[in-house]
């Protein structure tokens, strides 16, 4: 399988995760009004195969390119991934006009996962779809447990 890829740094693949972490980074310094994924996990084991998976997959993201996946400019999976973080953004924002239901925080934990997903199929990056994959499950189960479960 590794005959298929070559160490290459892909800017896109970083941009991605940069793009997706910023409402993170906002989240971090500021707290939304009803903050329900501020509680303590319930689901700690989970969580540290995630961290895992998620470092994995951005690294996997960033350095292993397919050598047949020429240079693209929109495809529809591009378009699917610019949708799937169009989406997230609008569920942070949502988020944090106090609004927390499933849907919401499901819109929170599929939609980074899914852009990260598409991603990696137009790059045709079997690792990387492999460990989004797990990573996918995993920040499932937490975004569906921990803030309805506390």
């Amino acid at each position: 399988m590794l005959k298929k890829y070559k160490l290459s740094f892909e800017i896109w693949g970083l941009l991605l995760f940069l793009i997706i972490m910023i409402p993170n980074f906002i989240w971090f310094a500021i707290p939304a009004p009803n903050d329900v994924l501020r509680g303590k996990s319930i689901t700690e084991t989970i969580d540290t195969v995630a961290a895992v998976c998620q470092i994995l997959m951005i690294a996997a993201l960033c350095i292993f390119k397919n050598k047949k996946c020429g240079r693209r400019c929109a495809t529809n999976f591009i378009i699917i991934v610019v949708i799937c973080c169009l989406l997230y953004f609008f569920c942070w924002i949502v988020y944090y006009n106090g609004i927390v239901n499933a849907i919401v925080i499901l819109g929170l934990t599929v939609s980074p996962c899914f852009a990260f997903l598409f991603f990696a199929m137009d790059r045709k990056n079997g690792i990387a779809f492999i460990l989004i994959s797990i990573f996918t499950i995993c920040h499932l189960i937490y975004g569906m447990v921990t803030p309805f479960g506390n």
